[in-house]
C-alpha cells in the first residue's frame, strides 16, 4: 500500500502531528490539516485514495465534512476519529457514508491497521468497478473493430435485432467473429443481466450434445446417478448460442424444434416437460439450405431459426478493415504481455493486405501474436510476418501509407483510421455533426474534432 495518498483533517495539532508522522513511517503520502473548511474546499475527486476526519472540531464538524466530501467524490474510503463513540452517531456516520470509525484514544498499530483495512477494500471495489466495466464494454458494438460499410451494416441490423426478443441465424465462414456477434446481440438485450451460454454442436457425439443440451433424469441410462440440468435449463432466462448448428444430428433437430414450437422440453428419460424462457442465438458456416435438399436438415427447423439473418462477411473482404484490425491486436498484445511493438513496416503491411486470409480475423489475430512473439525490433518486419503467411490474395490493394503504421506509432495510425471513418460518416451525412456522431456512437464535440472536413 506505499504511495498510497491520504488526507488528514483533525483540529488538534499535536494528534495530527502524530498521526501523519506514523503514516509517512509507513511510506504513505499525507497531507494534513487542522482546518475543515480549508481541507474541504481543496479537496477534489481523485486526488486521495484515504480521508482520515475527525468529528468533533470547530466550526465545520467531520459529519459536514463526510457530506461535502462524498458531494466531490463517493468512492473515496474515509474514516470518521472520535473520542465520543456514541450507538448514534456511529450510525450517523456510516450513514453519510463513512466506511470505518476510530475511537480516541489509539495506539499507532490500529491506526495501521485501520488504514490497511480501508485501502484494501476501495482496491478491491476498484478492481470490481473496473472489471464490471470491462465486461460491460467487451461486448458493445464500440469494441467490434472496423469501419467498413458491410461492418458497419451489419452493427445496423445488430442494434435493431438486440431489442427484439427473436431468434438470430449468424452464418459465416470460420473465424469471421460469430459468436462475438451473438454477444453482443445478448449484451445490449433486456437479457444483458442474465446469462449468455454457448454450446458448440459439432464438437461432440449424438449422445453427449442430446445430454448436454437437454439434461437427463437419475438412471436414464449407464452412469446416469442423479439428475442434471441440460445447458438449456440453465440458461433460463437468458441466451443460448447454438454454435455449427449445421452438424445438429436430426435426432436433437427433433428435439429442438419441439422447444422452439412450445418453448418446453423434457429431459432425457423424464416424462414432465420443463418450461424455460431462453432466446436462441445460433450460427453456421455451412450451407443449411444445401443440407436441407440432400435431407440432413429439417427445413421447419431452418425456419424456426433463421427469422433473422445476420451474414459476416469474410476478411478478404473487409480490406478497408484490415488496418484497424492490425493496430487492435497489436495493441492487445502489448497490454497482455507488456511488449511495446509499434506496428509494422510498410513492407510487412503490404504483404498483411495482400493474404487472402482463410481462417479471418480469428487466424489474424494469432499471427499476429507469433509475429510479436518472435520480433525483437520495435516493429514486425517482413522477414518475421513471411514466416506465417504469404502473398496469395486477390484483396484490393490498399495504399501503404493508408493503412500501415510505418515510423509513427500504433496510436497515432488508429487516430488516422478514427479521422478518416468521422470524415466519411460526415461525407454520408451530408455534414450533419449530430446524425454522424448518433452513427459513430460519440458526442458532437467528438466528432467535430477531425481537422479535415468533408468535400
Amino acid at each position: 500500500m506505499s504511495g498510497k495518498r491520504i488526507l488528514l483533517i483533525d483540529n488538534e495539532e499535536g494528534l495530527c502531528r502524530m498521526m501523519e508522522a506514523v503514516l509517512s513511517d509507513s511510506n504513505y503520502q499525507v497531507k494534513s490539516y487542522t482546518r475543515s473548511f480549508e481541507a474541504v474546499e481543496e479537496f477534489q475527486s481523485g486526488d486521495y485514495d484515504l480521508v482520515i476526519s475527525d468529528i468533533k472540531m470547530p466550526g465545520m464538524d467531520g459529519l459536514e465534512v463526510l457530506q461535502r466530501i462524498r458531494r466531490k467524490d463517493q468512492i473515496v474510503p474515509v474514516i470518521m476519529i472520535t473520542a465520543y463513540a456514541t450507538v448514534e452517531t456511529s450510525i450517523q456516520a456510516l450513514r453519510k457514508g463513512a466506511y470505518d470509525m476510530l475511537t480516541k484514544p489509539f495506539e499507532p498499530e490500529e491506526l495501521l491497521y485501520r488504514v490497511k483495512n480501508a485501502l484494501n477494500h476501495n482496491q478491491l471495489a476498484e478492481e470490481n468497478r473496473e472489471l464490471k466495466k470491462e465486461l460491460a464494454g467487451q461486448f458493445s458494438f464500440k469494441n467490434i473493430i472496423g469501419s467498413s460499410s458491410s461492418l458497419k451494416s451489419i452493427l445496423e441490423t445488430v442494434t435493431k435485432v438486440a431489442v427484439r426478443d427473436t431468434s438470430v441465424l449468424i452464418t459465416g465462414e470460420s473465424g469471421t467473429g460469430k459468436e462475438l456477434i451473438a454477444q453482443a446481440i445478448h449484451h445490449n438485450s433486456p437479457r444483458s443481466k442474465q446469462r449468455f451460454m454457448a454450446i458448440n454442436c459439432g464438437a461432440l457425439p449424438e449422445s453427449v450434445l442430446e445430454s448436454e443440451l437437454f439434461g437427463y433424469k437419475k438412471g436414464a441410462f449407464t452412469g446416469a446417478n442423479a439428475d442434471r440440468k441440460g445447458i438449456l435449463e440453465s440458461a433460463n432466462g437468458g441466451t443460448l448460442f447454438l454454435d455449427e448448428i449445421g452438424n445438429l444430428p436430426l435426432t436433437v433437430q427433433k428435439t429442438l424444434l419441439r422447444f422452439l414450437q412450445e418453448q418446453e422440453f423434457m429431459r432425457i428419460g423424464d416424462t414432465k416437460p420443463i418450461k424455460v424462457d431462453v432466446r436462441i442465438i445460433s450460427a453456421t458456416n455451412a450451407d443449411l439450405t444445401q443440407e436441407m435438399t440432400d435431407g440432413h436438415y429439417r427445413e421447419d427447423l431452418y425456419y424456426r431459426l433463421n427469422v433473422v439473418n445476420i451474414h459476416l462477411p469474410p476478411l478478404r473482404e473487409r480490406a478497408d478493415d484490415l488496418g484497424l484490425l492490425t493496430v487492435h491486436f497489436i495493441r492487445q498484445q502489448n497490454k497482455k504481455f507488456g511488449t511495446s511493438v509499434e506496428g509494422l513496416t510498410p513492407e510487412a503491411m503490404q504483404l498483411l493486405c495482400s493474404y487472402d486470409w482463410p481462417g479471418n480475423i480469428r487466424q489474424m489475430e494469432n499471427v499476429i501474436e507469433a509475429c510479436m512473439t518472435m520480433e525483437s525490433a520495435d516493429h514486425i518486419g517482413l522477414p518475421v510476418l513471411s514466416q506465417f503467411i504469404t502473398a496469395t490474395s486477390t484483396i484490393a490493394s490498399t495504399p501503404t501509407q493508408a493503412v500501415s503504421p510505418s515510423s509513427e506509432d500504433y496510436a497515432k495510425a488508429l487516430s488516422d483510421f478514427e479521422t478518416r471513418y468521422l470524415i466519411d460518416l460526415l461525407r454520408s451525412t451530408g455534414g450533419n455533426v449530430e446524425e454522424a456522431a448518433g452513427l459513430a456512437g460519440m458526442n458532437m464535440a467528438t466528432i467535430s474534432s477531425p481537422t479535415t472536413t468533408p468535400e
